[in-house]
């Protein structure tokens, strides 16, 4: 299978006696902040040596986390690159150059926790985005400074009012991964029970007293929904409900927002350049975030009582990181042969808002609105 269409894989006698030494993991996990184990999956088919142990130090990752972690077979590996942005980006640039790795038929999962939208989700719940939004790319005004007829002080770059479709494009707006691939892997999270704790039980009751969070007052759950990426730890019911605007207008009215973290357009950028030049597969990336905080205030509650609170969700959250994505992870390699080694065709646009790897994105300035579109009012 290509990864770029046209682009063949097979390798000459010379490369591959290049590639012997080489790792060639089936499975990579992104991990954002070394704050639980490396993940430990125990087989029964694809891989026989089952425990992380083997370190590779590559040039260029964080001095925090300065290498990846593989089984002894090398059939599944870790990397830690640090949060936010910039740790994200240059951690997986630098994993994706490295001469220690051969990953053009490896799949990525991304692996983190996040914020959570209650009008989609709970506390501790485990989500597979489609969609990655990178919501900070507007102009802010402080809010005690904008017009009357603004309802928020974010307007995207190039516009002159909130929802307006941003003129000026970076290219990172947007990132669009395997509908397919994740319909699998929920299928596989879906398998498992999930944690969870009084103290987030309690919690998320709260909610229950509006109609529009019945899903934040519900059990946590495996979900189908989209992430927004931003450096700045935001929170609120405003700022919540602008950035559910920003999601579906960037996606043109397909995305839904419920999950708010800082790397994934990072490091899906990262993929994008790294697949561009034939070194990875951008089919293959699985993203999934776990609900550790509510990014709004429930009702009678204020937005700084909600942030600065224990919630609960934290420890679940993570312990919920392991226990969805060994399922995953179990998953792709039990149906290694059958399913997983020439890839999951796409039944979707993948790639960015500027259609680098070909195709034509759904979303973007010349694409249509779709009729759910968000009104800014």
């Amino acid at each position: 299978m290509a990864l770029v269409p046209g682009v063949p894989t097979a390798l000459t006698n010379s490369s591959e006696a290049r590639l012997i030494s080489k790792i060639t993991p089936k499975i990579f996990i992104i991990s954002l902040v070394n704050v639980f184990p490396p993940f430990s999956v125990h087989t029964t088919k694809a891989s026989a040596s089952s425990s992380v142990q083997r370190p590779t130090s590559v040039p260029g990752l964080s001095p925090l986390f300065p290498d990846a972690h593989c089984t002894e077979d090398g059939v599944i590996c870790q990397l830690t690159t640090g949060e936010a942005e910039i740790n994200a980006a240059l951690s997986l640039s630098a994993l994706i150059r490295s001469p220690s790795f051969d990953l053009r038929t490896t799949y990525f999962m991304i692996a983190g926790i996040a914020g959570i939208n209650p009008k989609v989700a709970t506390l501790a719940s485990v989500t597979f985005a489609r969609y990655a939004v990178q919501v900070c790319l507007q102009y802010e005004f402080d809010a005690r400074e904008i017009p009357p007829n603004f309802p928020t002080g974010y307007v995207p770059l190039g516009s002159t009012e909130p929802g307006q479709y941003p003129s000026d494009i970076y290219g990172t707006e947007v990132f669009e991964v395997n509908d397919a691939l994740r319909k699998l892997a929920v299928g596989f999270a879906q398998n498992t029970t999930l944690n969870d704790s009084a103290v987030a039980q309690a919690y998320r009751a709260h909610y229950s007293s509006s109609e529009e969070y019945v899903p934040g007052a519900s059990p946590p759950s495996v979900v189908e929904c989209d992430t927004a990426a931003s450096d700045t730890f935001w929170t609120g019911q405003l700022l919540g409900e602008t950035f559910e605007n920003t999601t579906t207008l960037f996606t043109n009215g397909t995305g839904v927002y419920c999950s708010t973290q800082q790397e994934d357009n990072a490091l899906l950028e990262a993929l994008l350049r790294g697949a561009k030049d034939e070194l990875v597969d951008f089919a293959r990336i699985i993203v999934m975030r776990t609900g550790s905080n509510f990014d709004r205030q429930y009702p009678g509650q204020t937005a700084t009582e909600n942030r600065f609170s224990d919630s609960g969700g934290f420890v679940p959250a993570l312990a919920n990181i392991y226990i969805a994505g060994v399922k995953v992870i179990l998953g792709i390699l039990d149906a290694w042969e059958e399913t997983f080694a020439e890839g999951v065709p796409p039944t979707n646009y993948v790639g960015d808002i500027l259609g680098t790897l070909g195709g034509e994105p759904d979303f973007g300035p010349i694409s249509p609105p779709r009729p759910n579109m968000p009104k800014f009012t």
